[in-house]
């Protein structure tokens, strides 16, 4: 009975040894990932940090799956079809089979990139509708919706119970009492209040309804890895929606204490609309094991006079963070000027590299970010790049007019890209995203002067008053940007 004492005595130390080997085993083993080297920092830290919960976070947020692959996606055809006609078209571009002219031609570098990293097949027969904000663009949905006569293929990340959900709600049961075949994926994480009798209604009435990736924690898990942050929409594979809106009040009536929202989606027809198509079947298939199949769900792609659109699609499933890589070629190749609208700017090093770059060789590169943002540890994480962009030429401008969330780049009046990916960490290496590239002078005009009249509602952030900035603020900064690889 005499050793019982001592064991007690013991087990505190033994418990303190035992932490820091696994502490150490699992700093080895983020250090042998071979991640982005600001992501392995930040994760060593959380683990020294907070003892207990720096373990648990890792274990269930931190882990890297990106080259193991979330889901696997043998069988589906469509995805064959769409590699071979790629490397097709990477065969033929340099002959310019596509008809671009001259100028828009200065970014086959570009749409090469796209075919080979993503499988990004190049059409020509798009017709583009920019829709501005949720006054343009909900009326544009629901009326599409409306008109639907074979199927309604929805993927979101938000979906509230609010006005414009159940507006959409009411719509997607009338379609499938029609005998409309309604498919709605919706992210378990980002559509977290979503309540049950909300879904029972849909599936009830015939919609097919899974959700992305469930967790059970949700109030805990507001930033989990790995979401589905695409908004697509596709009615009879033949008209699809891209872009920056989720079916929420807020997207259209602005959010209390902030102001107006400030958003950009897409309405395309074309061979646009199909890549959109191929998108949504895999997520599908990976929600409910059903694949797609047939020319009522898959239009073929045809060449025409149209403008030019790549669909890319990036994510854990991918093998390359192929929006992050267009990014980054798309700013360095810039000849004359790169205009960014975003949300949230807390990009990686190789692209802030590329905008400090351009900006020092005479190209002018300009950035607007919400002056009040609806998260505030990204909104300090944005700040604590501002200074060395400043520093190296970039100008930025904080948004004044409301909330900012466009994830908007025009470059040199030739290319655009309008989508779900912001300038951050998370969107461009961890969750699943969507953009169009658009090699289309007349697009890139529109885009361009949505920028300048939304930089007239901005106020530019001037250097020598920024450095200004208090102390406590810069602390803030430094802290989010050690931890916004992780936000």
């Amino acid at each position: 009975m005499a050793i019982l004492p001592e064991i007690w005595k013991a087990l505190p130390s033994l418990a303190t040894t035992l932490y820091i080997l696994t502490v150490v085993f699992i700093a080895i083993l983020i250090i042998l990932e071979n991640r982005n080297p600001v992501k392995t920092i930040s994760w060593i830290l959380v683990l020294v940090l907070l003892p207990i919960a720096g373990i648990v976070a890792y274990l269930f947020f931190g882990q890297e799956y990106r080259k193991t692959k979330m889901y696997s996606r043998k069988g589906l055809k469509h995805l064959e079809r769409l590699r071979n006609l790629t490397l097709e078209q990477l065969d033929t571009l340099p002959d310019n089979h596509f008809q671009i002219s001259d100028r828009l031609y200065s970014k086959k570098r570009l749409i090469n990139l796209l075919l080979a990293n993503s499988n990004a097949v190049l059409t020509s027969d798009n017709e583009i509708q920019i829709l501005r904000n949720g006054a343009e663009t909900f009326p544009e949905i629901f009326k599409t919706i409306e008109g639907a006569k074979h199927h309604i293929h929805l993927e979101f990340y938000i979906v509230e119970d609010d006005s414009i959900g159940n507006h959409l709600r009411e719509l997607l049961i009338q379609k499938a009492l029609e005998g409309v075949e309604v498919r709605f994926i919706y992210d378990d994480v980002g559509s977290w209040e979503l309540k049950r009798k909300f879904i029972r209604s849909l599936v009830d009435a015939g919609v097919k309804v899974d959700c992305f990736m469930r967790v059970r924690f949700p109030n805990l898990t507001s930033k989990v890895n790995y979401r589905n942050h695409r908004k697509i929409l596709v009615v009879d594979g033949t008209t699809a929606f891209v872009g920056g809106l989720n079916f929420a009040d807020r997207y259209q009536d602005g959010v209390p204490g902030i102001g107006p929202w400030r958003d950009t989606h897409l309405k395309l027809t074309g061979g646009a609309a199909t890549a959109l198509q191929i998108i949504f079947m895999a997520d599908w298939y990976f929600v409910s094991k059903e694949i797609l199949k047939g020319d009522k769900y898959f239009k073929s792609f045809e060449a025409g006079n149209g403008k030019l659109v790549q669909m890319v699609a990036s994510g854990p499933d991918s093998d390359w963070e192929s929006i992050g890589q267009a990014y980054f070629a798309a700013i360095a190749s810039a000849t004359e000027y790169v205009y960014i609208s975003t949300p949230y700017l807390m990009p990686p090093a190789d692209i802030v590299t590329s905008l400090k770059t351009s900006a020092l060789g005479g190209i002018d590169v300009r950035i607007i970010v919400p002056g009040l943002s609806d998260a505030v540890t990204s909104k300090w994480g944005t700040n604590s790049y501002i200074e060395e962009l400043l520093e190296a030429g970039v100008k930025i401008y904080f948004y004044k007019a409301g909330f900012i969330h466009s994830k908007v780049i025009v470059v040199d009046g030739l290319f655009s890209s309008v989508g779900t990916a912001n300038l951050d960490f998370r969107s461009l290496e961890t969750n699943f995203e969507v953009n169009a590239m658009i090699y289309n002078e007349e697009i890139a005009g529109i885009l361009t002067q949505q920028f300048f009249d939304d930089q007239e509602k901005s106020q530019e952030v001037i250097l020598e008053q920024w450095i200004k900035r208090p102390r406590m603020n810069k602390i803030k900064e430094s802290f989010a940007r050690i931890l916004s690889p992780m936000l």
